[in-house]
């Protein structure tokens, strides 16, 4: 029969199969590690999510899970510098392997048609009720204007 490795006391068969310690506060504060997870990138629309053991550590390490779009994963290759990437030379695509997209550049963000505190009354009349054709009534936007603010702030947390 196996024992607890802490405290020596019995283990229930079952519980022996994966642990080799015991239910007991004490023996499970001391012994208790947390499972780490990766999310596998799969497809456009989902990642998997994986237990991090021995196995899956080699299954990303021969690139096993690839996401097209961004090459694979598991491999850590250094990123090139800006003087490292102008004096490579140009490698020719291969036209069998999808293009990779670059991000897009960021622009500054358009100044918003209208004032903080037309924002702040915004947000302050829909939290008491009032439609946003009754709120651009009141502050002189269009409803557009006011659903823009509402959705906004909804999207950033503030409502």
């Amino acid at each position: 029969m196996a024992q607890c490795i802490t405290c020596g006391s019995e283990l229930h068969p079952d519980r022996a199969k994966k642990y080799d310690y015991c239910m007991a506060p004490e023996c499970q504060e001391k012994n208790l590690r947390g499972l780490t997870m990766v999310a596998v990138g799969v497809n456009k629309s989902a990642e998997q999510y994986m237990l991090l053991d021995e196995q899956t550590k080699d299954e990303l390490a021969r690139g096993k899970f690839a996401d097209q779009r961004r090459g694979l994963f598991g491999t850590s290759v250094p990123s090139a510098t800006p003087a490292e990437a102008s004096s490579a030379t140009a490698v020719r695509p291969n036209r069998s392997q999808p293009a990779r997209h670059r991000p897009a550049p960021s622009r500054p963000a358009a100044p918003k048609p209208w004032s903080k505190s037309q924002e702040r009354l915004a947000l302050l009349y829909n939290e008491q009720g009032l439609r946003p054709e009754e709120i651009a009534g009141k502050l002189g936007l269009s409803r557009y204007t006011v659903t823009q603010i509402i959705l906004g702030s909804t999207n950033r947390g503030k409502l």
